[in-house]
């Protein structure tokens, strides 16, 4: 070969280069097959790591803490299991201080641990792994999974103190006691448990990523309360029978002072709510209308805020670039996020390797940035990088989270929140009208990273052939163009292996013979007669200029204008923008903008939940009815529903005003908890008059209310101090979704709690079955037995 041709070795075609902090590096992307443990593979790539380690060289050394998800998993996990440890520390507490015996305690707290194990056997069973999701649905479940225990114990503790008063040879046998005090309030305890499930129905008809994520969540919450459910009604009735006939609970029949200050407190404001249902029923009503007007007033957003220690940054030069210098503009972004002091490591890739597969330009570059937050806040940093990166010419940065970023590219396909989309048939006029829309997006408040997609014209060397020359030759388009191809840009023919290495053998024309147009028109070609032609003989070669690509969606041409949002509220961005957009950008025909993004996920899944939300109501409805076997007993119990929606307004405006798809399934989740205290509260005074012949109906209401404040206190308490901690760890890693759920569900626990134990009684009183009621779910299977026959 070497007597027709230059043999050496040359070097193969750059298409990428990398940094570490500043320096030269080559940064591996290690990718997790699907269902592998990132936790376990991370420990194990580790190890092999140092081994490598071992055999390099001197002076070459593997830094493996670029970016690692199992940072943010271990953090997450971290941060939501402390949120469960110290809720469950609060729940023992509250109970504990309403009924002052260990033994109770005890038998109520069992159903946690229970239920939880019953949890992860469920989604081990079905194939769902222990991560941040699954750990929020616990988290938030927490609380409630004592609520059917304590409404037990509570109400087998109240009937043996009644027993233990009377005459030795009146009282009852232990087991029948207990039998008769679980089945007084079992069917109120399955219906309300019922409810609550029902109500995370419409979570598993959400598709998307808001589906992949909530899913899970919705499994854990649904599974645990189903067993604690089971347990309640199985493990505690038994545990009763043989652990509290003898406490000091039951033997000293007196309530614990936590008890007696929430029934003092509680009795004059009863006495003054009970005959003003007018003017109650016309302030719940004026407090509704209020609540929804504030609802409708706040932001809109798909998902709360990622906090995942890290940055994704995004720098893109024009196309055509060299290499050269679209690495030395992004090492200017890269110096620049390193001179921060909340920047621990970053990681450039400049292009990418030919075999990487997220494709990517040479005049296109990402920086993976590990964080170390210190006394500036995130958003201080991010406007601080914006600042600073604004001042480097000629490049284009957009700023997001290793996580975000990819939700926004699987939802819009474009690396920013909002991808603002513009189709028509021809390229010079989408370019035009594009920057048009460029510059309106930049005025709107809260739109950040604003740019439009890189297009431009690139010098090409256009080959036009000349079919009827090639014809006269003997000659095809397709032998020509392979000649041409591999002349000029060179063809792999052969591999050399030199030990473990494989090299290959490229063919092609010297660098001096590739640098004109003049080169290329006196190539030579040989036709299949024998005769040597030039190319210029059989083609048209001269210089053109062309688009460096066209984007096409639908078979349509569009160009995008992408933007992130901070320090407002998603939706409303969008909004201004279009509003912006349509009054000052013309459209000619034939053309036309789509707007795309996480508040279009936002918006269909608010309609999922929404149409969902409202065939959920009707079912609990319907099971009311057949509860109560009365249209105005089950209205009233879903007059909860307002009730609980007037705090968890108030909660959202608490945790920043922007209602997110997880603020919606908190007020899902709170419709169903907060319906449970409407049918506890109305189901006891239905047995009242039932099974204790009370007739009398402000008695009967008196009474009811008075000996279910207690159960239903500790319930609601239990359910909202679980929520605390994981509602203080709002913004921390791994809390990002379940804390706004939580603080609604808090904030609308706490509203709906108080208001039903007086507007729920007064207006009972006024609008309910008052009638000797037919048998409902607080009799299950019959009337449940006499406990003694004596005046209480």
């Amino acid at each position: 070969v070497r007597d027709v041709a230059d043999v050496r070795i040359g070097a193969a075609p750059t298409r990428g280069t990398a940094a570490f902090n500043g320096e030269p590096a080559v940064v591996i992307g290690i990718q997790k097959q699907p269902g592998a443990n990132t936790l376990a593979l991370t420990d194990e790539i580790d190890r092999v790591l140092a081994d490598i380690q071992t055999t390099l060289p001197d002076g070459m050394t593997i830094s493996a803490n670029l970016f690692r998800q199992s940072d943010f998993i271990d953090v997450g996990i971290g941060n939501l299991s402390r949120a469960i440890l110290e809720g469950m520390v609060l729940v023992v507490a509250i109970v504990f201080a309403f009924l002052l015996s260990a033994r109770a305690t005890g038998i109520t707290l069992l159903a946690i641990p229970l239920s939880l194990v019953a949890a992860v056997l469920a989604m081990k069973a079905a194939g769902i792994g222990i991560n941040t999701m699954t750990l929020g649905g616990m988290a938030i479940a927490l609380g409630a999974l004592v609520d059917d225990a304590i409404i037990v114990v509570e109400n087998t503790v109240r009937r043996l103190r009644e027993d233990a008063l009377l005459p030795i040879e009146g009282r009852r046998r232990v087991l029948e006691l207990v039998f008769a005090a679980t089945r007084e309030i079992q069917g109120s305890v399955v219906f309300a448990t019922i409810i609550i499930v029902l109500v995370f129905v419409p979570i598993f008809f959400l598709s998307g990523v808001e589906g992949r994520l909530m899913q899970p969540l919705g499994f854990a919450y649904v599974v645990s309360l189903l067993a604690s459910l089971a347990i309640a009604v199985t493990v505690t009735p038994v545990l009763c029978s043989l652990l509290l006939p003898a406490s000091k609970i039951v033997r000293e029949p007196r309530e614990s002072r936590l008890s007696v200050w929430t029934k003092t407190l509680y009795r004059p404001l009863f006495e003054a709510a009970l005959p003003r249902w007018r003017s109650i029923g016309i302030g719940s009503v004026i407090g509704t209308v209020l609540t929804l007007v504030a609802l409708l007033g706040t932001g809109r957003a798909f998902l709360p805020d990622f906090n995942e220690g890290s940055l994704t940054v995004n720098v893109t030069t024009l196309p055509g670039t060299s290499l050269g210098q679209s690495d030395e503009l992004a090492g200017r972004v890269e110096t620049v996020l390193l001179a921060q002091p909340e920047v621990v490591a970053t990681g450039r890739r400049t292009g990418r390797a030919e075999l990487d597969p997220h494709a990517q330009e040479i005049y296109a570059s990402e920086i993976e940035v590990t964080l170390e937050m210190g006394d500036r806040s995130k958003e201080t940093l991010l406007a601080h990088l914006r600042s600073e990166f604004s001042g480097i010419s000629g490049v284009q940065v957009v700023i997001g989270q290793p996580i975000s970023h990819r939700i926004d590219h699987m939802l819009s396909g474009t690396r920013a929140n909002i991808a603002i989309k513009l189709f028509g048939p021809d390229l010079y006029e989408l370019r035009r009208l594009g920057q048009q829309i460029e510059d309106q997006v930049t005025g709107v408040p809260g739109a950040v990273d604003v740019n439009l997609e890189q297009q431009s014209e690139l010098p090409f060397i256009t080959i036009d052939f000349d079919r009827a020359a090639l014809a006269r030759y003997g000659l095809r388009i397709r032998d020509v163009s392979h000649l041409v191809e591999t002349a000029f840009f060179g063809s792999t023919v052969s591999r050399v292996l030199e030990g473990e290495a494989s090299i290959d053998v490229v063919v092609r024309m010297p660098d001096s013979a590739r640098d004109s147009v003049e080169t290329m028109q006196s190539l030579v070609i040989a036709t299949p007669a024998g005769a040597r032609v030039p190319l210029s003989a059989i083609a048209r070669v001269e210089r053109g200029r062309g688009p460096n690509q066209i984007g096409r969606e639908n078979v349509q041409r569009r160009i995008v204008v992408m933007a992130n949002v901070a320090g407002r509220d998603l939706t409303g961005v969008v909004d201004d923008a279009r509003s912006r957009i349509e009054r000052n950008v013309t459209l000619p025909a034939g053309y036309h903008v789509e707007y795309g993004g996480q508040f279009e996920s936002a918006a269909a899944a608010s309609r999922t939940l929404l149409l969902l939300g409202g065939a959920v109501v009707v079912g609990i409805f319907l099971l009311l009815y057949l509860a109560f076997s009365s249209t105005r007993d089950a209205l009233l119990v879903m007059l909860n529903l307002p009730l609980a929606l007037l705090g968890g307004v108030a909660g959202v405006w608490l945790s920043g005003g922007i209602l997110t798809v997880a603020s919606i399934i908190g007020f899902i989740t709170l419709f169903g908890i907060a319906t449970r205290n409407g049918v506890m509260l109305i189901s006891h005074i239905h047995h009242l008059a039932r099974e204790e012949g009370i007739a009398d109906p402000v008695e009967r209401v008196r009474r009811g209310a008075e000996e279910r404040l207690v159960p239903i206190a500790m319930t609601a308490l239990a359910t909202a101090l679980a929520l605390v901690p994981l509602a203080l760890s709002a913004g921390q890693p791994g809390s990002e979704i379940q804390a706004p759920m939580a603080i609604v569900i808090l904030a609308g626990l706490l509203s709906s709690t108080v208001l039903n134990m007086l507007v729920l009684p007064a207006l009972y009183l006024r609008f309910g079955e008052l009638r000797q009621p037919a048998r409902g779910f607080d009799s299950p299977g019959g009337a449940a037995p006499q406990l003694a026959d004596h005046p209480a």
